[in-house]
């Protein structure tokens, strides 16, 4: 394409329209996700203690600075220490600490995930795996709103023990298999088209 007027016109269209594919394609995916338990204003407090932090930051900054705000939900009371893990592993943004904290059940469950894989040598939590983890966990919160999380805890509980037992992180399709499993066993239905029916 010749730089001219007409083809950097077309150019920033085609760069638009990409941009409205993907907020489509991220706001489809995400409308079958539960509203999170942590009202915004409530997290209000916890983003001004996080205006001294300079981000990226790690988690162990981010704990030093907020660590124990008090984080209330409909199923009690937690401090961002009880949430965010003990680790080297980065935030970009206080949005990305607001958007962990937001679901105690599932932060508290990928605390546990982040810091068992930290202290196994020669294994590394990556952000693309982690995202996975942490979005079959919030598909079990969306399963059925009303139980206890019990299925949050117990796919938490099995990757610990496979990190522990092997040494090796588990793939992110078989920790979906294993909580589809649980769903199921459970009473639960789990469609093809779910994330979690994958």
């Amino acid at each position: 394409m010749r730089d001219s007027k007409a083809g950097r016109e077309d150019q920033a269209n085609d760069a638009d329209r990409r941009r409205r594919e993907r907020d489509l394609a991220t706001e489809l995916e995400r409308m079958d996700e539960t509203e999170p338990p942590v009202k915004e204003s409530a997290l209000r407090p916890i983003e001004e203690g996080l205006k001294a932090v300079s981000f990226p930051a790690p988690g162990t900054e981010v704990r030093a600075a907020v660590g124990d705000r008090a984080v209330e939900s409909a199923t009690g009371t937690d401090t961002v220490r009880d949430l965010i893990p003990e680790t080297e592993v980065t935030f970009d943004s206080p949005a990305a600490v607001r958007a962990r904290v937001q679901r105690p059940t599932v932060a508290a469950a990928m605390k546990r995930v982040v810091e068992a894989s930290a202290g196994v040598q020669g294994v590394s939590l990556d952000i693309s795996q982690r995202e996975a983890y942490e979005r079959t966990l919030r598909s079990l919160a969306a399963v059925d709103a009303d139980d206890d999380d019990e299925g949050i805890d117990a796919i938490a509980d099995w990757i610990v023990g496979k990190i522990s037992d092997k040494g090796a992180l588990p793939g992110s399709r078989r920790v979906r298999k294993e909580a589809a499993t649980f769903c199921r066993s459970n009473g639960y239905e789990v469609r093809d088209d779910e994330w979690l029916g994958a």
